[in-house]
């Protein structure tokens, strides 16, 4: 029988096939500095790339009129919409304006040499901690 689809490998040559290409990063918030408003670097893509992002929220966040929202420069909310960042809660998946405990996966989305972005607008986020996932 002939192999008619191409996979990446581990360093077992053993095919990955789900999600296990995930790349992450965790953001703990404090109001002067990882909390202050404006854009962060998530994640940089090289290529073309499709992708899931998604979010789990650790400690819930804090911050009176903070927002937040994931995407590219010149489309800050295109990956994850602008959300009230108290609405973050512990234990909450965050892939859009209304995180849950338990989320579907996002749609895929095709990104060509972009760099992912976390903007918080409005006010600081002044605690919590996320962690993003990219896979």
């Amino acid at each position: 029988m002939a192999i008619t689809d191409t996979y990446n490998r581990d360093a077992n040559q053993i095919p990955i096939t789900g999600l296990d290409l995930i790349t992450s990063k965790a953001i703990t918030y404090a109001a002067a500095t990882t909390g202050a408003v404006g854009a962060t670097d998530l994640f940089t893509i090289t290529g073309t790339v499709a992708l899931r992002i998604f979010a789990i929220c650790d400690t819930s966040l804090t911050g009176a009129g903070a927002t937040l929202e994931v995407g590219i420069a010149g489309a800050t909310n295109g990956l994850i919409a602008q959300t009230t960042g108290t609405d973050i809660d512990a234990g909450m998946v965050w892939i859009d304006a209304t995180p849950a405990t338990i989320q579907a996966l996002p749609a895929l989305s095709i990104l060509d040499d972009k760099t992912i972005i976390q903007t918080i607008g409005t006010n600081p986020v002044t605690a919590g901690v996320i962690n993003y996932y990219c896979c």
